[in-house]
């Protein structure tokens, strides 16, 4: 009999399956075919259970690296390995991320192996979730250590395909790795699969057809190249599969109100119409530990518990004042920490950033300046920094802006309150990873949500030089947080900033934002307050927008693994 062999899998989490079912190497295929569907389900509950973990490294990986997030300062975790851009050979929570990705790859392989199609309907959606899962998980490890798509893919490597373990066990020699062409072809071809198999209208926290299609979409974004240098047949099919999700009629954009809430919702909740897949995380599971080291837990302090030690970057929080003040509704997941006396009140205060440099004038940084704001007999602005006063000048009144010259320069900054500091830097809290139904950092990562596919469809018809219906496109999702904030045009001179821009905004903390800027051939530059090297800017082509594949896992791997340079 024919074990399903599971590569270095952990079994723990079978105590919180609802099935009580023997541990997985007691599944042989007689077993299996006794009680199908719910040996099948026990199985599959695996890799989504190996998700978990993997979806705490996956946002990390994806999120820092970017501009949305600033940290108070650098850190002994090797997390910050991904904000510095100083990749080190062996950390920890990639070797997690490895790991777990091909944990769930082994997993599903074996199961599509011993999984004959057609036997009914149920067990092609449990086939069809398995080659899901498989697909985006070949899809993210690619992302990861494969450089972007639009840099030689034909020779540049992406990772190995190991789709379950070989018979010969004794003399076991797994692949080299695969270049990214072949790992994405790896990745289409099982979404597909997936796509063809599924027909089950199951919830977010499962793989469906439109999960398949939604991912399937993405992926062929990221193979349409650059806005330079575009692929029109790949921006063609991001599209396709974008309108076969919103064809599907399964899902439907949350009201602005509802959106404005959206970090509230469970994946699966009768609120939610927009989340097409999550990583469901349920309270039971979600320790004490969890909101603390989680996800959450570093972008604030929340009923007592969290860190709070890293927020929402300048640039980030510049994007959101673009349309106005506090009109977009994304500022619904940004909380402000005010100082406040005994009786609640604030102090109105005006707050600038500046520039740093060093002993020999050259510019290190900047940093936040932030003071009470006073009031001349004339009825004007000013603040003292170190016993001098600084006049305010209008710049908006209506929009709180103000301009201060500090230091022989003009800055312009905004009339608010005085924040807590952390350190030297504002707490602006980020809560879109936190709160789901209002537990602290309680969150469930998303995957693929019903935005994203109108902002798939808005680039690739840039890219494709239909402007108009990438205008109508991005509109949609803009509107939804901006009351009449629609771009009246859209053409080849301002498209790829407004879309990105757009982008950025929309899928900030839902770890996007790195892999966006580098796909599109883009540099990024970090030019505001953190400990991040905000001089140091890192264009597509550096050799650290790819992570290491820890050491210690090509010290382990059973045959060559190349490492990246």
């Amino acid at each position: 009999m024919k074990k399903i062999f599971i590569l270095c899998m952990a079994i723990s989490f079978l105590s919180s399956c609802e099935l009580d079912r023997e541990p997985f190497d007691s599944y042989t295929q007689d077993k299996i075919q006794e009680d199908k569907e719910a040996s099948i389900e026990v199985l599959l509950n695996g890799c989504y259970a190996q998700l978990k973990g993997w979806a705490d490294v996956m946002h990390r990986v994806g999120e820092y690296p970017g501009d949305n997030i600033m940290i108070r300062g650098t850190s002994t975790d090797s997390f910050y390995s991904f904000i510095s851009y100083q990749h080190i050979p062996d950390n920890g929570r990639l070797s997690v991320f490895w790991n777990n990705s091909y944990k769930i790859i082994s997993q599903s392989s074996d199961l599509i192996k011993i999984i004959k199609e057609g036997e009914s309907t149920a067990v092609d959606q449990q086939l069809g979730e398995a080659y899901y899962l498989r697909g985006m998980i070949y899809f993210y490890l690619c992302r990861t250590y494969g450089r972007p798509y639009s840099q030689s893919p034909e020779t540049n490597l992406g990772v190995p395909i190991v789709n379950g373990l070989p018979a010969d066990l004794n003399n076991l020699t797994l692949p080299d790795r695969s270049t990214v062409k072949d790992t994405y072809a790896q990745a289409i071809s099982d979404l597909k699969k997936a796509e063809s198999l599924m027909t089950a209208d199951r919830p977010a926290a499962y793989a469906t057809k439109e999960a398949a299609q939604a991912m399937l979409s993405r992926v062929y974004l990221y193979m349409s190249g650059t806005y330079q240098t575009p692929n029109q047949e790949y921006a063609t099919l991001s599209i396709d599969y974008a309108n076969k999700v919103i064809a599907s009629g399964r899902y439907s954009l949350l009201s602005r109100d509802s959106f404005m809430k959206y970090n509230t919702y469970a994946p699966d909740s009768d609120e939610q119409t927009e989340t097409i897949f999550a990583v469901k995380q349920v309270a039971s599971e979600f320790s004490g530990y969890d909101h603390y080291y989680g996800i959450g837990g570093m972008y604030a302090n929340i009923q007592g518990q969290g860190w709070g030690e890293m927020y929402a970057s300048a640039e980030y929080l510049d994007l959101l004042r673009k349309s106005g003040l506090k009109k977009d509704a994304r500022w619904a997941f940004i909380d402000p920490q005010y100082v406040t006396d005994d009786a609640g009140n604030k102090t109105a205060a005006f707050r600038f950033i500046y520039d740093v440099f060093n002993a020999g004038g050259t510019q290190t940084g900047y940093n936040y300046m932030q003071q009470p704001l006073k009031t001349n007999p004339d009825g004007s602005y000013y603040i003292t920094i170190s016993n001098t006063n600084y006049n305010l000048t209008v710049v908006n009144a209506a929009e709180n802006q103000y301009s201060i010259v500090y230091a022989g320069k003009t800055y312009t900054g905004e009339k608010d309150y005085m924040m807590l500091l952390n350190r030297v830097y504002p707490m602006f809290y980020i809560t879109k990873c936190s709160l789901q139904n209002n537990d602290s950092h309680l969150h469930s990562p998303t995957i693929s949500r019903l935005a994203e596919m109108y902002l798939n469809m808005a680039e690739a018809y840039a890219k494709k030089g239909d402007y108009a219906s990438a205008r109508t496109n991005l509109n949609i999702i803009r509107e939804r947080s901006i009351v009449g904030g629609g771009y009246a045009s859209l053409n080849s001179t301002n498209a790829s900033q407004l879309i990105d821009e757009e982008r950025q905004l929309e899928l900030a903390f839902e770890a996007h934002r790195g892999y966006d800027v580098y796909r599109n051939g883009q540099t990024m530059t970090r030019r505001y307050p953190g400990p991040h090297l905000p001089m140091n800017d890192v264009p597509a082509t550096s050799l650290r927008v790819v992570q290491y594949i820890p050491q210690s896992e090509i010290n382990a791997y059973p045959g060559t693994l190349t490492q990246n340079p």
